[in-house]
């Protein structure tokens, strides 16, 4: 099962950033059980397209940025102990963004850091794709955003888009 889910996710990745056509796409790299995004993207369906970059996080004061990303397996860590790029500082115009659980109106929850939530309200013109796995869909009534949340542009799942 879980191994279909992967393939799943990963052909409706490729397809929505195909679709997207993004000039530099902002990926994450994946930490517990969240979805492999590099792993499904490069290097096939975005070197040779287009420009990438990973987040990096500094904690004091709390701040994330991206950096390009040569697609190669980081050497860097950031603040977070998260593998980040060295690359210089980027600006994506399509983002994805890990969600540990979502709405149907595209409301995410992620690890209470409040990172991506900060870049995405500081970035409101790019486009933004959370990426979750479907049994991490929340009701509305679980979940109730706060003033800070916005909404991502696409929640996309194994089953396709499911938000957005």
């Amino acid at each position: 099962m879980a191994v279909v889910a992967q393939a799943d996710l990963t052909r409706h990745l490729q397809a929505l950033v195909t679709t997207l056509e993004p000039t530099c796409l902002g990926l994450y790299w994946p930490v517990r059980s969240e979805f492999n995004a590099p792993l499904a993207l490069t290097p096939d369906v975005c070197r040779a397209r287009m420009a990438m970059a990973l987040p990096f996080v500094r904690k004091n004061p709390p701040h994330m940025h991206y950096r390009a990303w040569d697609g190669q397996p980081p050497t860097l860590t950031d603040e977070a102990k998260i593998p980040a790029s060295d690359g210089e500082e980027a600006t994506p115009d399509v983002v994805l963004v890990p969600c540990v659980g979502f709405t149907t109106a595209g409301y995410r929850l992620g690890y209470g850091g409040g990172y991506f939530d900060r870049w995405i309200a500081a970035h409101p013109h790019v486009t933004t794709v959370g990426i979750a796995w479907a049994l991490a869909e929340l009701s509305e009534a679980d979940f109730e955003p706060q003033s800070h949340d916005r909404a991502l542009s696409v929640v996309l799942t194994e089953r396709g888009v499911v938000a957005g």
